[in-house]
C-alpha cells in the first residue's frame, strides 16, 4: 500500500483504477504514531490536503477506509506501518442520500454518506440529535457509520428526516422523532415542534 506520507502519487491513478473500497480492519493496526498529516474534513465532509480539496471521490473513499477515532477522540488514518492523524471540524462524513421504507414502527431509514456507505439507522448504527459545531442552535441528527464515525444529515437531506417522522410516547412524554429499525430515535418534544 502506498504509504500517507505522499498523496500525489495516490492522486495520479485514473479515475477508473481507484476501486470503491470497503473499510479496511484498522481496529486490527496498531502501528506507532507517525505525526499529523495536513488532510483536513471540513463541515461538509470535504476533505482537503495541504489547504487544496481532494477533488476525486476514489481518492477520499480510499482515505475514508482506513479511517479510525482513537479513544481520546482525534481521528487518525492507519495503515498496518503508519498512523497519521488528521482534523475534523465536526463529523468525518455526512449523510447525503435517504431512503425511507415503511411507515411509523415498522419504517426502516436508511442513509448515503458522501463515501458511499449505506448505513441502516437502527441499533447497530444508532441516531442522536445534539447540537453540533454547525448547530446553529438546533439540534442535528448524527449517525454512527462505524467504529465511533458518525455521518452529519446534510441539510439538503434533513427535510426528508423530518418528513419520515412522528410524534410518539418516550419515557413517557410525547416526542416528535423517527422510527428506524424498531426503535425510536427522539428528536424533540412534541409541543417545541409544534406538532
Amino acid at each position: 500500500m502506498t504509504e500517507l506520507r505522499d498523496i500525489r502519487g495516490l492522486e495520479a491513478i485514473p479515475a477508473g483504477d481507484m476501486p470503491n473500497r470497503a473499510p479496511a480492519p484498522v481496529e486490527t493496526w496498531h502501528p506507532d504514531h507517525t505525526g499529523p498529516i495536513d488532510i483536513v474534513i471540513d463541515m461538509d465532509g470535504n476533505w482537503f490536503h495541504d489547504g487544496s480539496p481532494i477533488r476525486r471521490a476514489g481518492l477520499v473513499a480510499l482515505f475514508a477506509s482506513i479511517l479510525r477515532r482513537e479513544p481520546d477522540g482525534s481521528y487518525v488514518l492507519v495503515t498496518p506501518v503508519e498512523k497519521r492523524t488528521i482534523q475534523v471540524a465536526d463529523v468525518p462524513f455526512t449523510a447525503v442520500g435517504i431512503v425511507v421504507e415503511g411507515t411509523a414502527a415498522e419504517q426502516v431509514v436508511t442513509l448515503i454518506t458522501n463515501t458511499g456507505d449505506k448505513v441502516i439507522v437502527g441499533n447497530t448504527h444508532p441516531m442522536r440529535f445534539a447540537e453540533g459545531a454547525a448547530a446553529n442552535g438546533v439540534a442535528l441528527p448524527y449517525v454512527t457509520v462505524r467504529g465511533g464515525l458518525e455521518a452529519r444529515v446534510a441539510r439538503a437531506v434533513f427535510p426528508d428526516l423530518v418528513e419520515a417522522g412522528c410524534v410518539d410516547v418516550y419515557n413517557g412524554d410525547c416526542w416528535f422523532g423517527v422510527w428506524s429499525s424498531g426503535v425510536f430515535w427522539p428528536m424533540m418534544q412534541a409541543d417545541e415542534a409544534g406538532v
